[in-house]
């Protein structure tokens, strides 16, 4: 899978928020922002992370 940027404002890439999620055990995306700072900027890419956090955790 092609890794990509998903948090402009803080450059955060998937990869790093995967990572975050599988070994924090992260379920929301306002722990991603903690763990990651994604998503704290503009917050335009919630909805990203939120499909994220879905993907891995069902």
């Amino acid at each position: 899978m092609e890794d990509m940027i998903i948090c402009h404002c803080m450059e955060v890439y998937k990869s790093e928020i995967v990572k975050a999620i599988k070994e924090k055990g992260l379920k929301t995306v306002e722990e991603v922002g903690e763990e990651t700072n994604a998503g704290t900027g503009c917050g335009g890419c919630q909805d990203d992370i939120q499909a994220i956090l879905d993907e891995i955790n069902g």
